[in-house]
């Protein structure tokens, strides 16, 4: 690509626009949010979508939709009830932010979604990605929605040379996709652009080439460069925290710990926990700091796991108490403590994916014999 090229930044022609759209229409996947293009559906869809495999999303979306079938639902949810339904999908920001929109079309829409990608980019959590998914899929604005596969598609396509990470490349990808939204079919456009790219081109790995739609027109195919594109800037390392992770419980019960209402993973349960890798004996004694009694501990699974900017490096440990219905719980509830039954556990509190590792570990039932 030459300099005068590398300038106009991204350059497509009307010849893409009819072999991308008869291949979605005959390789397109059936899922449950394209069948009804209703706007909340879309969105709620888009927002499961974000950092999450389409066939992770599938239950959850049918949960979620059976559960606040409307933004007025929605609106009225419990934040906690809202959380437990988002459970395991992780990012929890993205269901405050669905709960945040949904209240203000509620209050300034009288429930009625916005139908323009202009009133939608203001609602909270919604970018120009999302707004343009929901404009054009549900209202059919001729108006893009560029995300990472977008971005990895036209790079490859056209052997764009900038970091696909930038301002730069997005604003690229808008303009060059707004000069031939097709009129009337711009929804069918985008998601075939969403499809290619979570089924044939790849993010990882060699892309099927041979079943693409534009294998003709794609100049990395030609040059034998695909695995060159896109281009992107080193990732920054992140942070790692050592911390031990408690089950804690009497058998019939399980202690909890509620986060704080900002920051990571605000407002969620988790499983108690201590910075650094402790040994037992400083443990037992923070255990008795709380209130317990300790009887007897046992080590369990170590586990890691990895957030945008930091990564948890978890040491864990079960720890059986003396039943807790013998001891005081106000210190405990004054600091956000909770001591559930598994039952209730399951039910009521949202509880993130980071602890997915030690739920085997909930049930005390199982190893009681071998603590006592």
């Amino acid at each position: 690509m030459g300099q005068k090229e590398k300038e106009k930044g991204m350059v497509l022609t009307q010849d893409v626009v009819t072999p991308l759209l008869s291949w979605y229409q005959e390789n397109k996947r059936i899922l449950p949010w394209r069948e009804n293009k209703e706007p909340y559906r879309v969105w709620v869809s888009e927002i499961m979508l974000q950092q999450t495999r389409v066939e992770a999303v599938k239950p959850y979306f049918d949960r979620f939709m059976k559960a606040l079938p409307t933004v007025d639902a929605l609106a009225k949810a419990e934040e906690e009830r809202l959380l437990k339904l988002w459970e395991g999908l992780g990012y929890y920001n993205r269901a405050k932010n669905l709960q945040k929109a949904a209240r203000i079309i509620t209050d300034e829409y009288d429930g009625c979604f916005p139908n323009s990608y202009e009133e939608l980019i203001l609602l909270p959590g919604i970018g120009a990605y999302t707004a343009g998914a929901i404009a054009s899929i549900s209202f059919e604005q001729p108006v893009p929605a560029v995300d990472g596969n977008v971005l990895r598609i036209l790079s490859r396509l056209l052997c764009y040379e900038e970091d696909i990470l930038s301002k730069k490349a997005k604003d690229d990808a808008a303009c060059a996709l707004s000069s031939l939204m097709p009129r009337g079919r711009s929804g069918d456009f985008n998601q075939a652009l969403m499809e290619l790219g979570a089924t044939v081109c790849l993010p990882n790995g060699m892309p099927k080439c041979e079943g693409c739609p534009w294998q003709k027109l794609c100049l990395s195919y030609e040059k034998g460069c695909f695995l060159d594109y896109p281009k992107k800037s080193p990732k920054k390392s992140r942070k790692a925290e050592k911390l031990t992770v408690l089950v804690i419980g009497d058998g019939k019960k399980l202690l909890l710990h509620k986060r704080q209402e900002k920051g990571l993973l605000s407002g969620m349960y988790e499983l108690p926990m201590l910075e650094g890798h402790l040994d037992e004996q400083v443990i037992l004694d923070k255990v008795r700091d709380l209130g317990f009694s300790p009887i007897r501990i046992r080590k369990t699974n170590s586990a890691k796991h990895i957030f945008t900017h930091k990564e948890w490096h978890m040491e864990g440990y079960c720890i059986l108490t003396e039943p807790e219905e013998t001891l005081p719980v106000k210190r405990r509830e004054d600091k956000g403590y909770v001591f559930a039954s598994l039952g209730e556990v399951k039910k009521d509190y949202p509880i993130p994916s980071a602890f997915d590792a030690f739920r085997k570990y909930f049930a005390m039932y199982p190893f009681m014999k071998e603590f006592l």
